[in-house]
């Protein structure tokens, strides 16, 4: 099998003990001491070995299980040492230990309606070694699914803001996010520990550290929760599996007091923007948020969103969204002479048709932007909004247990919204 422990969703950084030696000038004062009798033989004892023992799940000849079932490994006096699971022709499944060593997780759904036995072998430190032998079939296909979606996509490139984000229709009851969070898996090279925090009602979830990513970071995604019970009698439909990088960083920060953009590579400031956000009618929204989508061209209908007095339909370019309800970043040349002076939009970030364009080349999905002053705050889940809470807020959004060194951190402000 393969020994690369499963990096879940939650990853836990363990802190090193250091040893403290003493000088030489301690060692020969010791030495100058006059000599004295030895102390009497203290009595010591050491406490018994554990026996070897292991239990393993689901039990033999176990019925209609989950296709997403784990093989459960509950070991004393030793650890696993190595777990085998095959299907009805005798061919090896895939698959990965949890980091705590609790069970072994299929590396991807298993079959509808078929049999498995699974082999599991446990040593304990004076080499002796124990192994167990259970088989089990999976249920049918469920007739009730919730449909699952990944914002992450294999070899693309991201801002550093770019949070992990999976949605879940319909959404995921409290019930059972533990379970479904726990199937969630990031790895991050190099390693950046984070959490996943629920949107209220359950239909997405997002992961992050507590700083925005560092440029270079290579992020290796599983939604493992294809056949998992997400609900009373719901299961997951599919995997979903995403590898991708974070470049380099840059930020967009809009300050409404002054009605000007202020573009920032790699913490230098490169370009300041002249723009106008929403009229007092139709506010922006203010909060951290992130590049979710970009259009070069595209034409804005809001006859439906506004109604017959508000509504209008034009042809937009160098469209960057920034909330599901409509709150963007585009060049806007009907507004070039308001931009830095008065707010006349419908709630976008208008910009000049030659800085939409510029801006445009220069920004990846992921990157954030930051608005304040406008009186109105962002919502959750307008958008994707990991980013527009504190940490300590964030973390609260868990279905499971925070480690103290992630939960008592406190993010560095050179690497996160400002």
């Amino acid at each position: 099998m393969r020994r690369t422990a499963l990096v879940a969703a939650l990853a836990i950084m363990m802190p090193l003990a250091l040893a403290a030696c003493g000088s030489d000038d301690e060692t020969a004062a010791e030495a100058a001491l006059p000599s004295a009798a030895p102390p009497p033989p203290v009595a010591t004892s050491s406490a018994p070995a554990v026996p070897l023992a292991l239990e393993i799940t689901p039990k033999d000849k176990a019925k209609n299980q989950p296709a997403s079932v784990e093989i459960g490994t509950a070991v004393a006096g030793g650890t696993v040492e190595t777990v085998k699971v095959v299907d009805g022709a005798g061919k090896e499944v895939a698959g990965e230990m949890r980091a705590d060593g609790s069970s072994w997780v299929p590396a991807k759904t298993l079959a509808f309606n078929a049999s498995y036995t699974a082999t599991v072998t446990a040593k304990s430190e004076a080499g002796e070694s124990i192994t167990r032998t259970t088989s089990f079939s999976t249920m049918g296909r469920p007739g009730k699914e919730t449909g699952t979606g990944l914002y992450l996509f294999d070899d693309r490139k991201y801002g550093v803001a770019m949070p992990v984000v999976v949605e879940f229709i319909p959404g995921v009851p409290e019930s059972h996010r533990a379970a479904v969070e726990k199937r969630l898996f990031v790895e991050t090279d190099p390693p950046q520990p984070g959490v996943w925090s629920w949107v209220k009602g359950g239909d997405q979830a997002y992961y992050r550290a507590p700083e925005f990513w560092q440029p270079g970071t290579k992020l290796t995604v599983r939604i493992g929760i294809g056949g998992l019970e997400t609900a009373p009698g719901t299961y997951g439909n599919e995997d979903r599996t995403a590898t991708a990088e974070i470049g380099r960083k840059l930020e967009m920060r809009v300050d409404n007091s002054d009605k000007q953009m202020k573009v920032y590579e790699d913490g230098k400031l490169t370009r300041t923007l002249p723009v106008s956000l929403g009229k007092p009618k139709m506010p922006s929204a203010s909060g951290v948020m992130v590049v979710m989508e970009k259009k070069e061209a595209t034409v804005f209908d809001t006859y439906e969103q506004f109604g017959p007095e508000e509504g209008y339909r034009v042809d937009v370019e160098f469209a960057q969204r920034l909330t599901w309800t409509g709150q963007m970043i585009h060049a806007a040349p009907w507004s070039n002479a308001s931009q830095g002076r008065e707010n006349v939009s419908h709630g976008c970030v208008n910009v000049s048709q030659e800085g939409g364009e510029w801006l445009f080349g220069k920004t990846l999905i992921g990157d954030p932007v930051t608005v304040t002053g406008t009186g109105v705050k962002l919502d959750e889940g307008n958008g994707w909004t990991a980013w527009n809470v504190s940490w300590e807020q964030f973390i609260k959004g868990s279905a499971l247990p925070i480690p103290d060194n992630l939960r008592n951190v406190t993010p560095s402000p050179t690497n996160s919204p400002s």
